[in-house]
């Protein structure tokens, strides 16, 4: 975690501090619209932030594969029947079941990918099948570009900045992520969200309109 990071008390009893960037940085409203590109050196990459995989709770690896049927012939012939997950599990205490996996990769992203559109496969196949992609899709995908560390809610910074949807106005990093926030930890941490918002917001300087001559 960045040290030289402004930080915000949180009133909440797991997340008892929040970047104030969190409330002030951007993020393009319409992903699957935006053309990614890769910065500094321009290089168009679609779906960029997916490109490494992610990591699954063991929980949402169990939901993944219960909708399996679904999600299987959305994606490519080459990939459909491999692996879909590591077999390594790590010790991460952050997440519900203390242990994460991580999806495979496959041509230079996330292996749900690999399919004849745009975006994640769990994803299209819950609006295809209308099911409820919450506690499906993982909830690290949905969160980013915000994310989470022991005590504290933070923008994934080593990734976020590579990614040309930083630097296209939009929402706010946590306007974008609040429902996803809400189904991940509750109302408990939006109130308490919410509260910190107001606190950094109210303190940014006033920019008073430009009359005209």
């Amino acid at each position: 975690m960045r040290l030289d990071e402004h930080v915000i008390e949180l009133d909440h009893p797991r997340f008892r501090r929040v970047w104030a960037s969190v409330f002030t940085r951007q993020v393009v409203g319409d992903c699957m619209s935006h053309t990614c590109t890769i910065v500094p050196g321009g290089e168009t990459k679609l779906d960029a932030c997916c490109q490494y995989g992610c990591d699954v709770d063991l929980a949402e690896r169990a939901a993944i594969q219960a909708r399996a049927e679904d999600i299987r012939p959305l994606l490519r012939g080459d990939v459909a029947d491999r692996p879909w997950f590591g077999t390594e599990e790590e010790v991460d205490p952050d997440y519900p079941s203390g242990r994460v996996v991580r999806t495979e990769v496959a041509d230079g992203g996330c292996l749900f990918l690999a399919h004849d559109r745009r975006g994640c496969a769990i994803h299209r196949a819950s609006i295809e099948h209308g099911w409820d992609y919450r506690g499906v899709k993982p909830s690290i995908c949905r969160l980013f570009p915000l994310s989470y560390e022991q005590d504290t809610i933070l923008v994934a910074e080593e990734e976020y900045p590579e990614y040309s949807c930083a630097y296209t106005g939009g929402p706010s990093l946590y306007r974008a992520a609040r429902e996803a926030l809400a189904d991940a930890f509750g109302p408990e941490l939006i109130a308490a969200l919410d509260a910190a918002e107001e606190r950094v917001l109210g303190s940014q300087p006033r920019r008073l309109p430009v009359l005209a001559g």
